[in-house]
């Protein structure tokens, strides 16, 4: 399967040596190009690729206007942003996810790096690492915003396990860690994790993450770290 991938920045230069590296890959194709968010969001409604590679600063709408555009339009439902930007801030991350991202990244990331995160984001995973997950999350995530919060009664539609899965995602556990930490399979746990993502309409597991914060299924632990309820 060759992943479609849509490639949004305001340098020509880069977008140029974006689409040079991915198209490298034997599973990899650049569909096209947008150097602002309108643009990002057309090109995103048009060509439905499987990854929006997405710059923060643009000019007219920025990259995070365009993310929170494109995954709240459910017809984009299977279109996944990875944010790739120089500000690499505590705040931009936090409110990449807020918008729906799933994941971020700053430019000065490796070649290959660059190539497992696109194949990471369109396999539906959250490319944050488990300590950027627990400090960004603990620190923005878990205090109001703006926008409403889910429901917490939506929790009721988790079974018991589902609800422990979507805590330990929190964390930042990968699948992995999870698996060894509960003495179950890694596809035991992908298939729980899928579940909830299924009944909590979750684009990602970066949502799941969201969601967990903001019901109260995790929380801050006062001693600096995560905790689950």
């Amino acid at each position: 399967m060759t992943l479609r991938v849509l490639l949004a920045d305001d340098q020509a230069l880069l977008r140029g040596a974006f689409r040079t590296l991915l198209e490298s890959a034997d599973d990899i194709a650049v569909v096209g190009e947008a150097s602002d968010g309108i643009e990002a969001v057309a090109l995103t409604r048009e060509l439905r690729p499987d990854v929006v590679i997405m710059d923060i600063q643009m000019p007219g709408m920025d990259g995070l206007t365009a993310t929170l555009e494109i995954c709240a339009d459910p017809d984009l439902r299977a279109t996944r942003v990875l944010v790739l930007t120089t500000y690499e801030t505590d705040e931009y991350v936090a409110q990449a996810l807020r918008a729906g991202a799933s994941g971020f990244i700053g430019k000065g990331i490796e070649a290959q790096e660059l190539l497992n995160a696109v194949r990471t984001i369109a396999d539906g995973d959250t490319l944050l690492s488990p300590a950027a997950t627990r400090s960004l999350v603990a620190r923005f995530l878990a205090t109001p915003v703006d926008t409403p919060p889910r429901r917490p009664e939506r929790l009721a539609a988790l079974t018991p396990r589902e609800r422990e899965m979507v805590a330990l995602v929190a964390t930042g556990l990968s699948n992995m860690e999870i698996a060894d930490r509960m003495y179950l399979s890694p596809f035991t746990v992908r298939a729980h994790v899928h579940r909830a993502m299924t009944k909590l309409e979750a684009r990602d597991r970066a949502q799941l993450v969201v969601f967990a914060y903001q019901t109260g299924l995790a929380r801050v632990d006062p001693n600096g770290g995560t905790d689950q309820v």
